[in-house]
């Protein structure tokens, strides 16, 4: 038995079409390929002030008191109607006599019914204009909280340097070797968030580029704590990479911990040498060392003494997550900071050390 034929006419798809239309909850037009409207959502009506049922029939370009006559939509509608594009969340403003000028996404797309010659264009509309306000209040609230933030920061640079230099001065003051090299200590650990502080003044994203970052301390120790440079040298390399500033203030603080106790311990009696500061980030994983190629750590246990420095690096280290290395740097010491959340593919595991390592007095 032959199947039967089935006919399509333009009355049952258009019916359906206009009640697809006038039941939408949200603004909606159904255009034909004049760009005449033949059905419009009574939500139309009531966002654009249009009275109702006196919409369709009438060209969309004469809607209202002229304010949908807007060419460049024109033209993308025209294009869809030839099935060359379909507009998907243009935006464009609605400009009314008298009245505040709205923002409008639209959406519009050709229809495709079988056997048909009709086109039909079916077009949303959405009145975004409360919302893109909303966005433009919240960006300037933010724009302004930043703009506070880098003061804030600004004055507190400014209040550790000078907090720094009466350590210092109070450091060449007193007579006790024990005081003074405590105040020092004390001194470049401020000089350090200072530091810190500075390079926040700069960044508006909220990261610090970690060699930058860290060759600025390191200047400052050297500045203060090294008095022929020829003698010795503090360098900084590594890939580097950028660093959560909140992040960046454990590391430079442990940065100045094992730089200061590397000056205090490694070169004694006026011996020459270098001390390297290397620092790689890769997201979730970095590394961080302190390397000199001083004297190296004591053999024997009884002359090992745990100071507030190598306190300090440990609890910092913990709160990273992260975890510290001591060992011999052939020569001298080599201090890492490690930090693994996420195996990487290329990463290749670290030889585990002959002996374990032994750590240096700190300061």
């Amino acid at each position: 038995m032959a199947a039967p034929t089935t006919t399509y006419t333009e009355e049952p798809a258009l019916s359906l079409a206009m009640a697809v239309v006038a039941a939408s909850p949200g603004p909606l037009l159904l255009l034909d390929g004049d760009l005449n409207i033949v059905a419009a959502s009574a939500s139309f009506s009531d966002v654009f002030d249009i009275a109702a049922g006196s919409a369709p029939g009438r060209q969309l370009s004469r809607l209202g008191a002229g304010e949908w006559d807007i060419p460049q939509l024109r033209s993308l509608l025209g294009a869809t109607i030839s099935g060359a594009a379909k507009i998907e969340a243009y935006e464009v403003d609605l400009r009314r006599p008298g009245r505040d000028t709205r923002r409008l996404v639209v959406h519009a797309q050709r229809l495709v019914y079988p056997d048909l010659e009709n086109l039909r264009i079916l077009m949303a509309v959405s009145d975004v204009t409360d919302a893109r306000a909303d966005e433009k209040l919240k960006d300037e609230a933010l724009r302004q909280n930043l703009v506070l933030l880098q003061e804030v920061r600004h004055r507190v640079a400014n209040s550790l340097q000078i907090i720094a230099s009466v350590l210092l001065h109070n450091a060449k003051r007193t007579q006790s070797e024990e005081t003074r090299g405590h105040l020092k200590d004390a001194h470049q650990r401020v000089m350090s968030i200072a530091a810190l502080e500075r390079h926040l003044v700069g960044s508006s994203d909220g990261t610090v580029e970690a060699n930058a970052y860290f060759t600025k301390l390191c200047d400052s120790i050297a500045a203060s704590m090294i008095g022929d440079s020829n003698q010795l040298s503090l360098t900084v390399t590594g890939a580097g990479g950028a660093v959560d500033a909140q992040v960046s203030v454990s590391l430079g603080l442990i940065v100045t911990e094992l730089v200061i106790n590397a000056l205090k311990h490694a070169f004694p009696d006026g011996r020459p040498g270098k001390i390297i500061v290397y620092s790689e980030f890769r997201g979730p994983n970095w590394t961080l060392s302190v390397t000199d190629d001083g004297v190296g750590m004591p053999t024997d246990p009884e002359h090992i003494q745990l100071g507030l420095g190598t306190s300090i690096v440990q609890a910092l280290a913990k709160q990273l997550e992260a975890s510290v290395q001591v060992g011999p740097g052939h020569p001298g010491t080599r201090v890492a900071i490690t930090r693994t959340k996420v195996a990487l593919v290329e990463d290749h595991p670290a030889p585990a050390p002959d002996k374990p390592p032994v750590e240096r007095p700190a300061a």
